[in-house]
This record gives structure tokens, sequence and C-alpha cells, in this order.
């Protein structure tokens, strides 16, 4: 019988559906560079913590991935993470951005960069959706 392996298309769909869980660290370099607009580091160590955090600390985690194309070593993944932050009044948090990957000769992701269409100081807001209303 023969067996296909997924391609890293196909992984990376998988992993945005059942994200933060079960993620597949092994299409990653060891030295993967990770940025988005709050983290900057290297290691996919480093980057499996980060996945740990949200798995541990937000509530009914969602990413959706909403467009997925591949140019060579260059990937795009456009996609919606959503969340509901464990604070009393439970706010459901909604970022949506874009990925951009670079893999090496092996077809290991060496690069990591997220972008979001929104400001770090709306997502905050997005924590206290109660407006307080001028004199």
């Amino acid at each position: 019988m023969d067996q296909t392996q997924p391609t890293l298309l196909e992984i990376l769909r998988q992993d945005y559906d059942r994200f933060p869980n079960d993620q597949t660290y092994s299409i990653y370099a060891a030295d993967v560079f990770f940025k988005d607009p709050l983290n900057e580091f290297r290691g996919v160590d480093r980057y499996r913590q980060m996945i740990g955090f949200i798995q541990q600390w937000f509530r009914e985690v969602r990413l959706d991935l909403h467009h997925i194309t591949q140019d060579g070593p260059n990937l795009r993944t456009d996609w919606t993470l959503h969340w509901t932050t464990p604070l009393p009044w439970q706010p459901r948090i909604a970022i949506s951005g874009w990925s951009e990957l670079i893999t090496n000769e092996q077809g290991l992701i060496i690069s990591h960069i997220d972008y979001w269409h929104c400001s770090r100081w709306s997502v905050l807001q997005q924590h206290f959706p109660w407006r307080s209303s001028s004199p």
C-alpha cells in the first residue's frame, strides 16, 4: 500500500484546525525565527512554550484559516485567531492577520512572522468593551 506523506500545506491546515492542540513542531527548524507584534525570538522550544501558554491560559481558542498559498520556499496564511480571556467578564477576542513563513532546503520552516490587521491597542480595548461617554 502506497502511503504518501502529507504536504506542508496539508500539515499547516490540520494544525490551524486543531490549534493550539497537537501542533506539528517537527515542521519547524530547531532555530526557527518567530516574530509577532508581541514577541520576537528564536527556537522551536520557545515557540512550543508560547503555544503552551496560549493553551493553558486562554479559553475557547480557535484559529480560522482563510487562505494559504505557497510560492517556492515562501508561504502565506491568512487567518483570524479567537479566544476568551480568563477575566471575570470573559471577553471574547478576535485578531485577524497573516503569517509569512519561509522554508529551508529540507522543507522545514526557518522563519514565521505574524502580522495583525489591528493594533496592539485595539486588542487591549477588546478586553474592556465598555465605553465611557464624554460629557
